[in-house]
């Protein structure tokens, strides 16, 4: 009877990847349970390695295919056990109808489950079920084998398609050079002056100090004093200002998140590359905030993290949607990068403040949701997308902002290389740093980016949209997440320093959107202490 139950060696699992390696910490008991499109990618191998080979995710290239494989060495070994499971079932059956007709001779309680039954139960049918029991015993026992073999199987389909990077967009070029859309030139724009490092005017006018930074916290930075203060606060007040103008709701999020949230968002301990992304937090070993397994903490990178955790495992109204937050937040980046002339100064640091659009909107309403192709690396474009249309929203305060701050500027679809994990479209801005001009990118440097995600970021968080009124009958969906930089505050610092950055009277002209919230300042000069 046993024989039936074992599963051939040939379909015998074994992990080819430790966990530990996919996901180097320990996911609580209540964080969101991820619910990936896995039979997509089983479908879909191909398309989804190829995808992974254009956004240059090579570690995870084969990801696709393992799991492919997993589901058929699945498939294999619910096959070879459905006898079995149709004998114990059928087995189980046999057990209760011989309870039930002891049940009429004597007053016995019928269990359904076989280490709750007892042959005694049986009274006259005691022998029979004796045998019976015994049989179910040893098949009970078998199949819990198998149980746990399956179980290991869908543990790794699940961190394999968790490493996967989200599908491209049909707007996305492929390769590494990105698509320019538009160049706009500011009020300063001069391409031939080689203009003056935000470094050395910043010392010059006393309102930057990397030095002492050097001397309290090491390279990647920095004091902003005097008015370079006072023009921070600006900008972020402007920002914030602006937006709760447009529509857009503020929120003051927490700097310390779950690193599951974190990860959700996209955000890994380490990137594709291993390379540290973000800075995890030390347990405390004694008190009360200490103990054994205390969920991992880190620093959040972007606001975007605590905002979109905001509604982790919760289901969000259609009729909510669009949901626009803003947030100010100091963001903190383990990958600052090497040291060097073109990451000199305030343009790549692991400290600094930031304005952030981040919003949950409807799904796509695809026209034909044709997917099952493994020649096409694309997403299909929808008959309606309410990401799109958030997305555009925010370029174009992108735009307005950097352009009254009389800032030069130019517009990227970013290509497939530059993509990071969660995204499936990306538009880049950068503005142009003088300084930077034969240093790198002729002058240009990114300052803002905007991000459509798709379902990736819901998935991963068990964030859902309930379906109302004419759309009750689609019922449970994913919303769609749209992030957006509104004022990464230390690059546009640097670049207001530099194009308004005057030789001759060794001073920098204040923006005028900028002057209310500094007191009146039109310019920033060195003021000498009598």
């Amino acid at each position: 009877m046993r024989s039936g139950v074992r599963p051939s060696s040939r379909c015998l699992f074994r992990r080819t990847t430790p966990l530990l390696l996919l996901r180097p910490y320990t996911r609580p008991s209540f964080a969101p349970k991820p619910i990936l499109d896995v039979k997509h990618i089983i479908r879909n191998p191909g398309l989804y390695a190829q995808n992974c080979e254009d956004r240059n995710y090579k570690a995870a290239a084969q990801n696709a295919w393992k799991i492919h494989e997993l589901s058929q060495q699945r498939a294999q070994l619910q096959n070879e056990t459905k006898d079995a499971r149709e004998a114990y079932n059928k087995l189980k059956g046999e057990i209760e109808r011989l309870q039930r007709q002891a049940r009429k001779l004597q007053s016995t309680k019928v269990s359904k489950d076989v280490d709750d039954l007892d042959a005694r139960q049986g009274g006259p049918f005691e022998g029979e079920l004796s045998e019976l029991l015994a049989h179910a015993k040893l098949f009970k026992e078998d199949m819990s084998k198998v149980v746990e073999q399956e179980k290991e199987i869908e543990e790794e389909i699940q961190e394999m398609a968790l490493a996967l990077p989200n599908l491209s967009s049909v707007y996305t070029p492929t390769g590494e050079e990105p698509e320019t859309i538009e160049v706009v030139k500011g009020k300063y724009f001069d391409r031939n002056t080689k203009g003056t490092s935000h470094v050395d005017i910043g010392a010059e006018l006393d309102i930057l100090d990397f030095t002492s930074s050097a001397t309290t916290s090491g390279w990647g930075f920095y004091f902003l004093k005097n008015e370079g203060a006072l023009l921070e606060q600006a900008l972020v007040q402007y920002t914030l200002d602006f937006l709760r103008r447009q529509g857009w709701t503020i929120v003051a999020p927490p700097s310390i998140v779950y690193s599951h949230i974190a990860a959700a968002c996209g955000f890994q301990p380490r990137d594709a590359n291993d390379e540290q992304q973000i800075y995890n937090l030390q347990q405390p070993t004694r008190g009360a905030e200490a103990g054994p397994g205390k969920p991992s903490l880190s620093l959040a990178a972007t606001a975007e993290i605590p905002l979109a955790g905001m509604y982790a495992g919760k289901t969000i109204p259609s009729t909510d949607l669009p949901i626009k937050m803003a947030a100010t937040s100091r963001c903190y980046r383990a990958e600052a990068g090497a040291r060097g002339v073109d990451t000199k100064g305030l343009y790549r640091v692991h400290e600094f403040t930031k304005v952030e659009m981040f919003a949950w909107t409807l799904p796509d309403e695809h026209g034909d949701r044709n997917f099952d192709t493994d020649t096409n690396t694309s997403s299909p474009s929808p008959a309606h997308s309410h990401s799109s249309a958030i997305f555009d929203e925010m370029v174009s305060i992108q735009r307005a902002l950097l352009s009254s701050l009389n800032l030069s500027y130019r517009v990227l679809e970013m290509p497939t290389f530059d993509l990071g994990g969660p995204a499936t479209r990306k538009i880049d801005m950068e503005a142009f740093f003088p300084s930077r001009r034969e240093v790198k990118d002729d002058g240009w440097g990114e300052v803002t980016s905007t991000s459509i995600c798709t379902d990736y970021q819901s998935r991963r968080l068990g964030v859902k949209v309930k379906r109302g009124g004419v759309d009750k009958g689609k019922g449970m969906e994913f919303p769609h997440t749209v992030n957006g930089t509104a004022m990464a505050v230390p690059r546009v610092l640097a670049a207001i320093m530099e194009t308004g950055w005057d030789e001759e009277t060794r001073c920098v002209t204040v923006p005028e959107v900028l002057r209310g919230w500094m007191g009146g300042i039109e310019r920033i000069e060195r003021v000498v202490k009598k």
